[in-house]
């Protein structure tokens, strides 16, 4: 990898609709490299896939919900009954495993806090939990699926 390719991941990351021919120009190259650094890219697993990011309000899912998690017990069975049921639930849209004293952290959109309990219910109806504790969102200070490139080992 080197500073082209940084900077066509930064573009990408910006807008995954941006058409080759403008990346291409916007770092130096013609059509045809820029369309093969960005094929390699995907083929070495750099870039994982190109999605479309909602609008939450829109699509009524407004509310974020934080539910952290600790497992009863730390046994490959539970984690495994665990990774099923967060599986089929649509509105967990992130889990994250953790060191310290939450073992799992979630976060759910949901349109109400209905429908977060409603969440919760079915969560706790399929598996076992030592605690759960939830934190609803006042204000989105901070979001972005960009991840940093500046840290990249550049050839």
């Amino acid at each position: 990898m080197d500073a082209i390719d940084r900077r066509i991941l930064d573009i990408l990351q910006n807008d995954a609709s941006v058409a080759v021919a403008a990346i291409a120009e916007k770092v130096g190259l013609s059509t045809a490299p820029c369309w093969r650094r960005i094929k390699r890219l995907e083929e070495d697993g750099v870039i994982t896939r190109r999605v479309a990011l909602l609008n939450r309000r829109k699509v009524n899912v407004p509310m974020t919900v934080f539910a952290s998690v600790k497992a009863p017990r730390h046994e490959a069975d539970w984690l495994q009954a665990f990774r099923r049921v967060i599986a089929d639930i649509p509105e967990i849209v992130e889990a994250w495993r953790l060191t310290g004293e939450t073992d799992y952290l979630l976060r759910i959109v949901v349109p109400d806090v209905e429908t977060y309990d409603a969440v919760y219910q079915r969560m706790i109806k399929r598996l076992e939990f030592s605690d759960i504790n939830s934190s609803i969102a006042m204000e989105e200070m901070k979001f972005t699926t960009a991840i940093p490139t500046s840290y990249m080992q550049l050839k």
